[in-house]
């Protein structure tokens, strides 16, 4: 959607946010992924909005924006949805992505239109990219969903100023990779945790990041076969992946103790083993010995 001729927002992140729509943005997602294919770009008007974050239009039919999970229950889904809200009888321009999912919805990029709001109101300094002002003000996290990629990876870029502003979602300290008791009270729940891989274990058919001792209850990755080859093909191995850092991000479930199953390479970011980062990994390490 868009190039880089968008007007510029206004406001905290606009020039990160403006660069979302720039072609040949870095990211581990590659662009021509069916999933990620782009339907050309049409109008529309939102007409209201459905159960968490659906975009119901006026011409009928009903979307989702690609790449965020909308919140869970509480006050940033309700300032999510009043977020949305804002854009109610505006024209939308709509990028579908991939194939409509199981509920016949299509998944796409949404921006709306500058200038006058319905009822004459004056438009306010915000971000007219619907996903990115909502990653932006820590009211969604970054997600690829069911799909096999992230279409828009430069979301992370977005998501990681929230998590250092601690702004709506990020305001509030996610469960540790080795605190069993906060991870099972989030079983269910989509989380981002950040710890080190103490351990990996390559199966015929999964392989398993460990982030915990043996006999601790912390956390288990589990990566299906055609993921952990991805990651290969990025340079990961289980060898390499042993100590490092890395943030994971997915629905907690409970198998042998709280368990992340991710879909999606793009979920599992390596982090930079300097700064807090680095000091975290030398406090795990530390534990250790």
């Amino acid at each position: 959607m868009g190039g880089a001729q968008r007007r510029s927002p206004i406001g905290p992140g606009a020039l990160l946010l403006g660069a979302l729509a720039a072609p040949g943005s870095a990211g581990p997602a590659p662009a021509a992924a069916p999933e990620c294919r782009e339907a050309p770009a049409r109008t529309d008007v939102l007409a209201g909005l459905g159960p968490r974050g659906e975009l119901h239009l006026a011409s009928g039919a009903r979307a989702v924006l690609d790449g965020i999970h909308w919140p869970e229950p509480g006050p940033e889904a309700e300032a999510a949805e009043a977020r949305l809200l804002r854009h109610r009888g505006r024209r939308l321009t709509l990028v579908a992505r991939g194939e409509t999912d199981r509920w016949g919805r299509a998944h796409v990029d949404a921006s709306a239109d500058a200038g006058v709001l319905p009822g004459g109101r004056s438009e306010d300094a915000e971000v007219a990219d619907l996903a990115a002002g909502l990653v932006e003000a820590g009211l969604a996290q970054v997600d690829a969903g069911e799909r096999d990629s992230l279409c828009r990876p430069a979301l992370l870029a977005v998501e990681a100023g929230a998590r250092r502003a601690g702004r709506g979602i990020w305001n509030a300290t996610g469960p540790g990779v080795r605190d069993g008791a906060a991870l099972r009270a989030r079983m269910g729940r989509f989380v981002v945790a950040e710890g080190a891989v103490l351990w990996v274990g390559e199966r015929a058919r999964r392989t398993y990041l460990d982030f915990a001792r043996k006999g601790e209850n912390g956390l288990t990755v589990t990566v299906s076969k055609r993921t952990w080859r991805q990651l290969q093909e990025r340079g990961l191995s289980a060898a390499n992946l042993r100590g490092r850092q890395v943030r994971v991000r997915g629905r907690l479930e409970a198998w042998r103790g709280p368990t992340l199953d991710v879909a999606s390479a793009d979920m599992i970011e390596i982090l930079p083993a300097e700064g807090p980062a680095a000091e975290v990994l030398d406090g795990e390490r530390a534990q250790r010995r």
